[in-house]
């Protein structure tokens, strides 16, 4: 089957390994004509490195990746801590594979040099995608220059503002959240003597938390901070802030944090609004489907964004697969298979943004108060909440966990 994937970002070429994989003909359409190092570091948790691993790509995955060595939670402005809960021993016993934290580019790297090994042609870049067609059976996808592709079936992997689904559903309204997200990846060695702990940390505070974490091999520490503002709604992961604006934001926080934005660079601190979308009812038109942010666009709450991509990667390629099922019912079929688990995942996410920002003392003792009680008392509390979300295994089937 030829199988046409619009967008070569994370879920675009995950899902071009995984049609490989289960024996399928894929070309990748990639807007981008050179893949840089711009991004931000990004989490891999056990549910999306399962994945990897049944492709036999977890080697080149691992290789510039940090494993921490537990979830924590901090106050944002003292440091007092929450809860700490190991994770690297626990995380292969419990969930059945590691949770990693690596640089989006080198991310991108590994995918694409496994990419080019089973299928040297596939990917094609500085191709971007103006629409698409498919009558009488016939599809067909016309990029900006004015050239055609032709397949069996079309992927729309092309992020959140997707050309794909747009098409198939006009131009969505998305609203606004009322947070702004800065992000940054900076030297461990211009730290000094306040880096970020080897852990996976969020940093919870009134209206703001912060994330920090390690990667490429614990060379580099990245900072997100999301803080709550009524004026900003440019939503754009390339828009630069200072140092200055980033500083006020978080003035009062923890020695870690002020550190870590004082160290930045000039035009190196990116800042971008964060919205949020409604699940779609519909993913597909005939041969045509939508994967990742296109058919679920996740809030940065739970790291869960590209990870969800990566499972929908295995789900469609194996639907993709069955002999003698056309191609609409396959396509219906991974969209009914993933529909339920992305949308909890989205309303995860949402409510941890909550979570992160109790504004009052009331609300504070409330929430975290439980949380540093169970961390103490009982860590496996912790872990089992998430077992729904790190022990789902789609290479085993629908619904399948870890033991």
């Amino acid at each position: 089957m030829k199988i046409i994937i619009a967008g070569g970002g994370i879920g675009g070429l995950t899902t071009a390994l995984c049609c490989v994989h289960f024996g399928h003909d894929v070309t990748i359409l990639e807007q981008a004509s050179e893949f840089s190092e711009i991004g931000a570091g990004i989490q891999i948790p056990p549910n999306a490195m399962k994945v990897f691993c049944a492709l036999g790509v977890d080697g080149l995955i691992t290789q510039n990746a940090f494993q921490p060595s537990s979830i924590e939670a901090r106050m944002g402005e003292s440091g007092r801590s929450i809860f700490t809960i190991p994770l690297a021993d626990q995380s292969v016993k419990r969930w059945g594979a590691s949770y990693l934290h690596l640089h989006r580019a080198d991310y991108i790297k590994a995918l694409k040099q496994a990419l080019r090994k089973r299928a040297p042609k596939a990917l094609q870049l500085g191709a971007a995608v103006r629409a698409y067609s498919h009558q009488s059976g016939q599809l067909s996808v016309t990029l900006e220059d004015g050239r055609q592709v032709f397949g069996d079936v079309l992927i729309g992997a092309d992020g959140i503002r997707s050309t794909i689904r747009a098409q198939m559903f006009g131009s969505d309204k998305a609203v606004f959240t009322g947070n702004v997200a800065w992000r940054a990846v900076l030297p461990l060695a211009a730290l000094g003597a306040n880096p970020p702990n080897p852990t996976a940390c969020a940093w919870m505070g009134r209206g703001r938390h912060a994330v920090t974490y390690r990667v490429r091999r614990g060379e580099l520490a990245n900072f997100v901070g999301v803080v709550e503002r009524k004026d900003w709604t440019e939503e754009s992961w390339t828009e630069t802030g200072t140092k200055e604006e980033a500083l006020k934001d978080f003035q009062g926080w923890h020695e870690t944090i002020i550190t870590m934005l004082k160290a930045v660079q000039p035009g190196t601190l990116y800042r971008w609004a964060l919205f949020d979308r409604p699940p779609l009812p519909n993913w597909c038109d005939g041969p045509v489907t939508l994967l990742g942010d296109a058919a679920h666009p996740m809030l940065p709450f739970l790291a869960q964004g590209a990870a969800m991509a990566v499972e929908d990667g295995w789900v469609l390629a194996r639907e993709l697969s069955i002999a003698g099922r056309p191609v609409e019912k396959s396509l219906m079929a991974y969209q009914k298979s993933r529909q339920a688990r992305t949308a909890r995942a989205q309303a995860a996410s949402r409510a941890n943004m909550k979570t992160f920002h109790q504004n009052t003392r009331t609300g504070q003792i409330a929430t975290y108060g439980p949380m540093w009680l169970a961390g103490r008392c009982a860590p496996v509390l912790v872990h089992k909440r998430m077992d729904w979300l790190y022990g789902f295994d789609v290479t085993k089937g629908e619904g399948a966990q870890a033991a």
